[in-house]
């Protein structure tokens, strides 16, 4: 390896931390109605926790509802079970061939925990770009000491890796202000 192929590592590996940020917004509640909410939710389907998104079909009839149709009706009433058991606080209404989840509105409370909760993830992700940036500049000294760079191209390494930092933690802050703007408009 060398400086260039560290610093391509790297901006992969700050890249997968974006992505994790995203995945993890998507799942945060913000008064639309998202598939994204309820399928990672495990329910124990035949002693199996099993994802619902892989036992069942969902769907996004408005904005305000969810319906859960799983292919098999024996998974009915675990679906049910998970989603009430699951910190979303919606109550699932079970028809007999498909569960209705009826997104209520959010209160000014409950938007203002979704917003700590989204700063958590901000802040975790700028935490696992920062350890990129530390194992990029070990990497960097480590080739240093073992005489594959000049102290000069260290130098310009690091400075590379601090910049390819600070565009992602300025992008993980963006993406935060948007995420809290979406939650607390009503």
């Amino acid at each position: 390896m060398d400086v260039e192929s560290t610093l391509l590592d790297a901006e992969e590996r700050m890249e997968k931390a974006m992505a994790v940020l995203m995945r993890d917004f998507s799942k945060l509640r913000t008064g639309r109605a998202s598939t994204a909410l309820v399928e990672d939710i495990k329910a124990d389907y035949y002693g199996t926790p099993t994802p619902i998104g892989q036992m069942a079909s969902i769907a996004v009839p408005d904005s305000r509802t969810i319906t859960i149709q799983p292919w098999d009706k024996g998974g009915l009433a675990a679906v049910e079970k998970a989603l009430l058991k699951s910190d979303l606080g919606l109550t699932p209404v079970n028809d007999g061939k498909i569960v209705r989840i009826v997104m209520p509105p959010l209160t000014e409370e409950r938007r203002k925990e979704l917003v700590k909760v989204a700063r958590k993830y901000s802040e975790e992700s700028r935490i696992a770009v920062r350890n990129v940036r530390r194992d990029a500049n070990e990497n960097l000294k480590k080739f240093e000491k073992d005489k594959q760079i000049t102290e000069d191209e260290l130098k310009k390494g690091a400075e590379d890796v601090q910049k390819l930092t600070d565009r992602f933690v300025a992008d993980v802050d963006k993406k935060c202000v948007a995420k809290e703007k979406e939650i607390m408009d009503i």
